[in-house]
């Protein structure tokens, strides 16, 4: 008995804008700012490798000052209507009904509510009164990796079972008017909104690329890299300048070790997925790979079409690979990092 992801779908909110069009809104922000600040930032936002964006409201709203509550109060209506949206769509894709769901996991850090999405998921589309939930809110980016990996434990040990997982994020509306640091400027450059579900099954007749291993690696005394502080005014953004390096250093424990254990070796891995948590670490990951010949092309293209939509934006370049014909028995590598300080993978065969 395997656990195979049947279907990957993305949802995307009403707002976008190029990155060009945003500019102006970034100038008359930091109108007061010293001009060589103003400089840098912008040239921070032209180069942070996100052509487009979209977002739970319009890009105006973005940047007026409101209260905590009500940019939460958006983030609770818009994650409502795309998750629900997400889910109908895969499960119409895969042509299961809502009702032959065993589990649901729900994945956001972008935002509070309780109950939490799936509770209203659960009415929304009738599902199962006997349905198993699990919300995932603390993991960030990394989450989306982290959902897969609890509805692969679930329906290992319950065989004939299906699992969704649904992962929302608006980033945009966690976003600091008065924070003018470094690290609340490369997120507002980075990060959009967006939504995505997973379908995963462990029926004899399941049909995708089964998960061969799936395994979490949590970097000692790094608490400090990335996270989120908890202000009056929000969730104001934690991001240490030392992630790309600190990855670097430890990526050999990472993905080696991992793929010994399970029989197979990064020269066998036809298809890297991972999550673009940023120009920077898309450029260290991909110097790694360089020399054996891999690419993360599809990584590369995710940012530059959505920007990092935190827990969402892995399942988007999965998404990507389960749309291509991919010959049986190739190999893929899921990774994504998050606060604690971790890294998720999953290893999976066609």
């Amino acid at each position: 008995m395997s656990v195979k992801i049947t279907t990957v779908q993305k949802q995307l909110p009403k707002f976008s804008r190029e990155t060009t069009e945003i500019l102006p809104l970034v100038e008359t922000w930091l109108a007061n700012q010293d001009q060589r600040f103003q400089r840098k930032i912008l040239k921070i936002f032209e180069g942070a490798g996100v052509d487009k964006r979209f977002s739970i409201m319009a890009p105006e709203e973005v940047f007026t000052a409101t209260s905590f509550e009500d940019k939460n109060n958006i983030y609770i209506r818009e994650v409502k209507k795309l998750g629900s949206s997400v889910l109908k769509k895969s499960l119409e894709k895969s042509g299961w009904k809502a009702d032959s769901l065993d589990f649901i996991i729900t994945v956001s850090c972008t935002g509070i509510m309780i109950p939490s999405l799936d509770a209203y998921l659960i009415n929304e589309l009738n599902l199962r009164q006997d349905i198993v939930r699990l919300p995932v809110t603390e993991m960030g980016c990394a989450a989306g990796i982290s959902g897969i990996i609890y509805a692969k434990n679930f329906l290992q040990a319950n065989p004939g079972k299906r699992a969704a997982v649904i992962a929302v994020e608006s980033p945009t509306a966690t976003f600091q008017l008065d924070d003018f640091s470094m690290a609340n400027m490369v997120s507002a450059a980075i990060f959009g909104d967006g939504a995505a579900c997973v379908l995963l099954s462990s029926e004899e007749n399941a049909i995708g690329p089964k998960i061969i291993g799936e395994e979490m690696y949590h970097f000692y005394n790094a608490t400090q890299m990335m996270g989120f502080d908890l202000t009056n005014n929000g969730l104001k953004m934690i991001l240490d300048p030392a992630v790309p390096e600190t990855i670097s250093a430890h990526f050999p424990n990472i993905i080696h070790p991992f793929l010994e254990k399970h029989n197979s070796s990064i020269e066998k891995v036809n298809h890297l997925i991972f999550h673009p948590g940023g120009k920077k670490i898309v450029q260290t990951v991909e110097e790694l790979f360089s020399d054996l010949g891999k690419n993360i092309n599809d990584t590369k293209e995710v940012l530059r079409q959505f920007g990092n939509m935190s827990s969402a934006t892995v399942l988007y370049v999965l998404e990507r690979f389960m749309e291509k014909e991919i010959k049986e028995g190739e190999q893929g590598i899921l990774l994504s990092f998050g606060p604690g300080f971790s890294a998720q993978r999953i290893l999976i065969e066609w």
